[in-house]
């Protein structure tokens, strides 16, 4: 190995470790500012729809009735279905949060939040998206949204977040999907049939918020304690 080579090694594994404390500042900085949140309804969609969208229009309905129902509303922080969540629960009665994430295009920041967190890395933003919420309420999306609706189902189907409800707005949107699921993956065995369960298809503002609190009929919004020791695994 050169001199030169051996030298670029040892600079890379030098900023490859301090971007580790990084990593670290964003989940405490994070952890600490959103700890007083609860309860919390993670709400996210695409970041490509415009304000004269229905979707828009929906997404900001809904965030207004979590919101006046003592939801905090977490969203992406940036344009489209972001910014309609944290519009509606801006101007509703509980905290509009908005977890931002640097990229090179697409996203800038919206200006209904109350709360306002940037990230540099997906993961750690997407924890805190998991780590907060009561429920997850999916509206109609992209890659961005598949990626993040997959991430929270595979977690609770897998044990490794508790169970909430995970709500899909836009039956017209996202039926085809349920459909595929129901006729690719349950039928070959690739999931049971019960995981189907952990998806809800829900097309009105009003009973969006009444599946959320049938959830918790019988229990508190925040989590058991075997609930929260294995979140602390997350």
């Amino acid at each position: 190995m050169g001199v030169e080579t051996e030298a670029m090694l040892k600079s890379t594994t030098a900023r490859e470790s301090w971007r580790i404390f990084g990593i670290m500042s964003e989940f405490v900085e994070a952890t600490e500012r959103l700890a007083a949140i609860k309860p919390a309804v993670t709400l996210f969609g695409s970041a490509r729809v415009r304000p004269d969208s229905p979707y828009y229009m929906l997404t900001e309905q809904t965030a207004r009735l979590l919101s006046d129902s003592g939801f905090s509303v977490i969203s992406g922080g940036g344009p489209g279905i972001m910014e309609a969540a944290n519009k509606g629960a801006f101007f509703g009665k509980s905290p509009s949060v908005g977890l931002n994430i640097q990229l090179p295009h697409e996203q800038a920041n919206n200006p209904y939040q109350d709360i306002s967190q940037t990230f540099r890395h997906f993961f750690a933003r997407k924890y805190m998206f998991v780590r907060f919420a009561s429920a997850y309420v999916v509206m109609p999306g992209g890659f961005g949204t598949l990626d993040e609706l997959m991430e929270a189902l595979t977690l609770i189907q897998t044990g490794k977040a508790r169970k909430i409800p995970l709500i899909l707005v836009c039956s017209e949107f996202w039926g085809g999907m349920i459909d595929w699921f129901k006729d690719r993956l349950v039928s070959e065995g690739m999931v049971d049939p019960e995981d189907m369960n952990l998806i809800q298809l829900i097309d009105e503002p009003e009973k969006v918020v009444e599946a959320i609190f049938k959830h918790y009929e019988a229990r508190p919004f925040g989590p058991l304690p075997n609930e929260h020791e294995m979140m602390l695994n997350l």
